[in-house]
């Protein structure tokens, strides 16, 4: 995850002078979102009865589960819907049932991800998805103007190839690029990875994934190693800037990446959401906020909680954010599209403009599954490798297997 220098710095400043806590009318918030610094301070000078004191960790999750742990307030992050953290959270159903939040602002899905046994004990705050990115002019090309599915990506890449001497000059797109397109198309195929003990998948859907995946990559670019070979000869420049000059025609990122590219970068380049069977697979680090069972400062955690899930409230995050050139380093809110429907629908494209016809379908997202909250570690150190591995050899019994590996990891970790 990108984190701005200049951001973490005012954080940690903030989170130093946060040695008075207590008291009814003050609430610590933990977050991992370099943003909820200024969102704390700006709430502390919207009023003058309640204040949040921030602090800054890596994993807010992993600091709740560690023994002796201070307690929080609030908790704004990652990671907080596993199994091991939801507990600590208390019940915010009255708040839904106030007049305060209404249960319909909400993205429904997102918010159900938070709902455990019929309470919820989170609310979503932010979300990102993926987009395949191409330079402006290409736009023509695309049949649909939201979505592209893994097809037609490959018919296009497939047809805007070109080569001199055997040699390509020119690749659409190639999923062996990154890793990530590879967990991505294993999660859009149904691979479903899930928290287990710790975590828990779909054999045959993944199985079926990365075959499609090295199909894809010899019917439409020649194998591997005319990949390989494209790749080292030209990947010196970031894909985007690829995309523009018309070496390759498609890249992948997430939108908040995407979102806080140079204007004059995103100004040359047009994008579609990536959906397969009318589906958007969204971030794994969607950030949820809740309110500590044990905190001391319930009233002005609720107080917060309420100031914050506001239309009104977002709207003038997002313009601090813009005043104060954030929007350059950090996307949206908390890193995201908001979770509430009217501000990311009606509100997010006066502040970005590309969004204007570009909305994502409602229906369309799809939150990931609840996961460990060392996910993201088990990910870069055993999926992804599997997946990087599979995607260049033919046959599964050819690579080291991902429950192998997975038993490696965590005989070592544990």
């Amino acid at each position: 995850m990108r984190r701005p220098i200049f951001l973490l710095c005012v954080y940690l400043a903030i989170g130093a002078l946060s040695c008075s806590a207590g008291g009814s009318k003050t609430a610590i918030l933990w977050s991992d979102r370099a943003e909820f610094a200024f969102y704390g301070e700006y709430f502390n000078a919207a009023q003058d009865q309640y204040k949040i004191e921030t602090l800054y960790y890596d994993s807010p999750a992993q600091k709740l589960r560690d023994s002796g742990a201070q307690t929080p307030d609030i908790v704004a992050g990652s990671w907080l819907k596993s199994a091991s953290t939801r507990v600590y959270f208390r019940p915010l159903d009255k708040h839904l049932r106030g007049n305060a939040l209404q249960e319909s602002a909400f993205y429904s899905r997102l918010l159900a991800m938070g709902n455990i046994d019929g309470k919820q004990y989170l609310l979503p705050v932010s979300f990102n998805a993926p987009v395949v990115i191409f330079a402006r002019d290409k736009g023509e090309q695309m049949s649909n103007p939201f979505t592209i599915g893994f097809e037609e990506m490959k018919n296009l890449g497939q047809s805007y190839n070109a080569e001199t001497g055997g040699v390509y000059t020119r690749m659409g797109f190639s999923p062996a690029w990154d890793d990530n397109f590879l967990f991505l198309a294993a999660t859009l195929r149904g691979a479903s990875f899930r928290e287990a003990d710790p975590i828990a998948w779909d054999d045959d859907a993944l199985d079926e994934a990365m075959n499609f995946i090295r199909n894809w990559t010899y019917e439409a670019n020649s194998g591997t190693q005319a990949v390989d070979d494209f790749t080292f000869k030209y990947f010196y420049d970031p894909p985007a800037k690829l995309a523009i000059s018309g070496r390759i025609l498609f890249t992948c990122m997430d939108s908040d990446s995407f979102f806080i590219l140079a204007e004059d970068q995103r100004n040359s380049l047009d994008f579609r959401w990536i959906a397969e069977h009318e589906t958007i697979p969204l971030g794994e680090r969607s950030v949820y906020l809740g309110l500590s069972k044990k905190g001391k400062g319930k009233k002005a955690a609720d107080a917060f909680l309420r100031w914050f899930y506001s239309a009104s409230t977002q709207r003038y995050l997002l313009e601090q954010s813009r005043q104060n050139r954030m929007q350059e380093t950090s996307f949206g809110i908390g890193g995201g599209f908001s979770a509430l429907r009217p501000v990311t629908e009606q509100v997010f494209p006066q502040f970005y403009p590309g969004l204007l016809g570009h909305m994502p379908p409602e229906d369309f997202l799809s939150p990931a599954n609840i996961l460990p909250g060392n996910w993201m570690t088990l990910k870069e150190r055993v999926i992804l490798p599997y997946l990087h591995d599979r995607a260049r050899q033919d046959g599964s019994e050819r690579v080291y297997q991902l429950e192998r590996r997975l038993a490696d990891w965590l005989r070592v970790n544990r």
